[in-house]
């Protein structure tokens, strides 16, 4: 099951700022419907194209929002040159069912 949307960029800060996506409502209603092993957190693993970067990482459940989460590492963030506010255009690939 693969994905795209376009969403913001946007940083929590904590101790050190850690870089997000949302992803939207109905694409986060989809993957929590599906049927899969239960892991930590309720993270999903994926597969994730920015740009020209990809890599695999996982979604973690936002319960204030009731979506999903995408963390962006510094690496693509830089590679990609996007950075807080900018609008990211992302392809989600789940590779865990």
């Amino acid at each position: 099951m693969t994905f795209r949307f376009t969403t913001p960029l946007w940083a929590w800060q904590g101790d050190a700022p850690w870089f997000f996506v949302t992803v939207p409502r109905e694409e986060s209603d989809d993957i929590r419907d599906r049927p899969r092993m239960p892991r930590g957190f309720g993270s999903v693993k994926v597969r994730v194209t920015v740009g020209d970067s990809s890599w695999e990482t996982s979604v973690f459940p936002d319960s204030t929002v009731g979506q999903y989460i995408l963390p962006v590492k510094k690496a693509v963030r830089m590679a990609e040159g996007i950075s807080e506010g900018d609008e990211v255009d992302v392809q989600l690939e789940l590779i865990e069912l």
